[in-house]
């Protein structure tokens, strides 16, 4: 419920006429102050009952607006429509007496107020509909109610926000309705394209209120007023133990006859009436608490946490996550290659224990990594890079860890063995049986440069496990494009050109991975990955059955849909600072949506198939052709897997320092300009800087939990995408559509997630992994504010909705028996 500081407000009323008269001229009604019957009023509680009735209020303090008469016509026609236990009477008045006729007030289960805006109640009138609302009543505004009572800061409230300016001509705009849930919103479509006044606002309500819709700056002209990405144009509260709905749309006489948008009306009136319940808390920041649940560490020890890389909730709901191997800030680390301890470092399984509130340290697998900071010759990104419990993990007790074990380790070629192997963790003693490993995958990865290790898992319904690889390719190479320069190298073994590991079809690296794990620590290859393995094309054995996705960079994070089976993943892009016109996009940080196996492009494409271009055979510092993103050729002297690739497959998500989804005008072969003051960004809502992709979850609402700490159904099918940093990068839940999801659509819509997710300092600042828990509570790592170690900030996180249930209440729901 929405708080409010209340008007009894005809001194206030009184004290903006006296301030403003001379301006505006005097307010219509400021007149005696109310008695004290009217602070006493008697109303049913809740007002109205099983014979709904609605009240239109069209009051005006000047000319009437244009569009009263179609919208109390668009009203009748509503509650004379429909299913018999949607239907309602309406009362169409102009006569705010009806305000303080509590006989007549009562009867209303809701009040729409149709109105053209001004000073249209005096201050026993303003209390009447305060009292209403008190009582549980529900009330409607409509476009230009939001101009209503100028001076009544109660009403302001009611509403939710102020027009900042005049609205906008008539124009086609797109809404992008976020709310599937809600009955005013559940059956429009995802993107509403209409004809309409828009309104811009002095203040962005969203997350006081509950926004269920937003209209789309890009697709219209919005004026000098704009609000930006997140422009709301339709949201709701339970305010003073009431229900209002405000939709700034209805400016023109011709919304009213849009089927859809009396579709929005007659939703709005259902759950303002009392026929249906709608949850109308599920935005509001206040209702979310995030709560620290490690302590800083003892020094020199890692007692709470590690380098924080990921984690996983299981069944009865621990929380396991890893430590990268990183050491303490003040210890020493070994970069010798001669030394044998050259890196070596402790990558630390944790365990959260919600019941106990206490962590304990499962155990360690000893790992290659800890090289500590400096360039990309020095410091390294591998070590325990990802965990996945077993989906019977309640029964057997297994997981699965992705590392880089430091006993396997060549310091002569600098070659690494990167190996995901099963586990069990004794459940007396909540210790890791090291004894247990069952080595079911390993391959190759160069260690002499840095970076790009990826590390996440995640499983399917058919207990597929995903593996996430990095390219493990230096950056430094190639100005910040393309890695694909063939010439850096030790020992023969290329470590800046990613046409080896990521664009080659016979190598793990670069990939996501699809095994399915047998019981005897085996795996086995599922029907249905990019190869299989057998492919005779070019000669044969030039490709991998554990391929699923092929094209990717860095992905740390990958999640599993468990109701759709969609992959979800995030990359790392490199790190141009802007396009060039002779090598292609600046780093595009990625998030893509995969339902089927396939290219996602690097280091020949990204974004939206935005080729780079290739070197020149002879030097590598001379640009070549534009990749064919179509049918991408990998001609690298460091590829061993096939020329002929398959075609690539647009991304979901990409964002550049510059904004989010840029997009460049094409030639006639499809390749952009790449010119700076040519791009538009297709995604306004977010952008990079420094940037790293952390992909999250989808959410999916369990209506079997009894949970008290669950995210509302709200957030149902929701997809968390983020990044390590929390400034202008991403953290927010989007909305992706069913019909272009895994073909490179766009999200239709998105929110930002900063303030339930909170940023800041002394907040999450380091987004490093974030999963729900099955009690659908939140649990969120936060790296810390160093790199290649654990600090005081690095922690675990657990963030819990404290809000209601949806409104109105079960028992007050008009009709129960119908």
């Amino acid at each position: 419920m929405r708080s409010s500081t209340k008007v009894r407000a005809w001194a206030a009323t009184l004290l903006s006429g006296a301030l403003l008269t001379g301006v505006l001229g005097s307010p219509a009604n400021a007149g005696p102050p109310p008695d004290s019957r009217l602070t006493t009023m008697s109303l049913p509680t809740p007002p109205g009952g099983d014979d709904v009735a609605v009240l239109v209020f069209h009051g005006s303090d000047s000319e009437e607006s244009p569009v009263v008469n179609a919208g109390i016509e668009a009203i009748e026609k509503i509650g004379l429509s429909g299913p018999a236990m949607e239907r309602f009477r309406i009362e169409a008045t102009d006569d705010a007496s009806v305000f303080t006729d509590e006989d007549r007030l009562g009867t209303y289960n809701a009040v729409v107020f149709l109105t053209g805006g001004g000073d249209v109640l005096d201050g026993e009138q303003e209390l009447g509909l305060e009292a209403y609302m008190e009582a549980g009543g529900g009330f409607l505004g409509i476009h230009d109610a939001a101009r209503t009572e100028p001076y009544s800061d109660w009403f302001g409230e009611l509403i939710g926000a102020r027009p900042e300016g005049s609205a906008t001509s008539a124009q086609t705009a797109t809404v992008e309705v976020g709310d599937r849930n809600h009955p005013a919103t559940a059956e429009l479509p995802l993107e509403w394209k209409r004809s309409d006044k828009w309104l811009n606002w002095k203040e962005n309500p969203s997350g006081e209120v509950h926004t269920v819709a937003r209209v789309r700056e890009n697709s219209y002209k919005p004026g000098e007023n704009a609000n930006g990405a997140d422009h709301p144009i339709s949201w709701c509260q339970d305010y003073e133990g009431g229900r209002s709905f405000y939709t700034a749309m209805g400016g023109t006489e011709s919304s009213y006859s849009e089927a859809d948008f009396r579709t929005h009306l007659r939703g709005a009136l259902m759950w303002t009436t009392r026929i249906a319940r709608g949850d109308c808390q599920a935005t509001v920041n206040a209702n979310y608490e995030a709560k620290r649940l490690t302590q800083p560490n003892k020094p020199g020890e890692h007692d709470q946490i590690g380098e924080p890389h990921g984690l996983a909730t299981a069944p009865d709901g621990r929380i396991f996550y890893i430590g990268r191997g990183g050491a303490a800030a003040d210890a020493p680390v070994v970069t010798d290659w001669e030394d044998p301890e050259v890196g070596k470092g402790q990558g630390e399984i944790h365990i959260w224990d919600p019941k106990e509130e206490k962590v304990s340290l499962a155990g360690s697998v000893t790992v290659f990594g800890n090289k500590g900071g400096g360039d990309e010759l020095t410091k390294n990104e591998e070590g325990l890079l990802g965990i996945a419990l077993d989906p019977r993990f309640a029964s057997n007790n297994w997981i699965y860890l992705h590392y880089t074990p430091h006993s396997e380790i060549d310091r002569d070629k600098r070659i690494g063995e990167r190996r995901v192997s099963r586990f069990t963790v004794d459940p007396r003693t909540n210790k890791l049986d090291l004894s247990s490993e069952k080595v079911l995958l390993d391959w190759d990865v160069q260690i002499h440069s840095c970076c790009h290790a990826g590390g996440g898992m995640a499983w399917d319904s058919d207990d597929n496990l995903y593996i996430a690889t990095g390219d493990t390719n230096s950056s430094q190479f190639s100005d910040g494009y393309s890695g694909n320069n063939p010439e850096p190298n030790y020992k023969g073994v290329s470590f800046a050109d990613a046409r080896r590991t990521s664009g080659n079809t016979n190598n793990l690296n670069g990939k996501i991975l699809r095994i399915h794990p047998e019981q005897d620590g085996t795996y086995t290859l599922p029907e249905g990955n990019l190869f299989t393995g057998e492919e005779a094309d070019e000669g044969g054995g030039k490709t991998r059955g554990e391929i699923y996705v092929m094209g990717v960079r860095n992905p740390s994070r990958i999640s599993v849909d468990p109701k759709t089976d969609t992959l979800y993943a995030g990359w790392v892009g490199p790190d141009a600072p802007e396009p060039s016109t002779t090598w292609g996009p600046a780093k595009y940080d990625t998030f893509a949506a995969i339902t089927e196996p396939g290219n996602h492009g690097w280091p020949f494409c990204m974004g939206n198939n935005q080729p780079y271009r290739d070197r020149a055979a002879d030097d590598p510092e001379k640009p070549g052709d534009w990749y064919d993103c179509d049918a991408p050729k990998n001609e690298s002297p460091n590829n061993d897997g096939l020329v002929n690739l398959p075609p690539v497959t647009g991304n979901t998500i990409w964002y550049s320092p510059q904004g989010g989804g840029p997009d460049f005008p094409r030639d006639e072969n499809g390749v952009p300009s790449y010119d700076m003051d040519e791009q538009k960004f297709l995604l306004p809502w977010l952008k990079g800087g420094g940037q790293a992709a952390m992909n999250g979850p989808v959410y999916r609402f369990d209506s079997d939990s009894n949970s008290g700490d669950k995210w509302p159904a709200y957030w149902d099918g929701k997809w968390f995408v983020g990044d390590l940093y929390d400034s202008d990068q991403p953290r927010h839940a989007v909305v992706t559509d069913p019909k272009t999801v895994g073909k490179g659509g766009l999200p239709v819509h998105a929110e930002s997630l900063k303030k339930i997710v909170p940023v800041g300092d002394g907040k999450i600042r380091n987004l490093m992994d974030w999963k729900f828990a099955p009690d659908g509570s939140l649990y969120v790592l936060d790296y810390g504010r160093g790199f290649f170690t654990s600090d005081k900030e690095s922690a675990l996180w657990r963030i819990t909705y404290t809000g209601g249930a949806p409104t109105p209440a079960a028992g007050d729901l008009v009709r129960k028996g119908d």
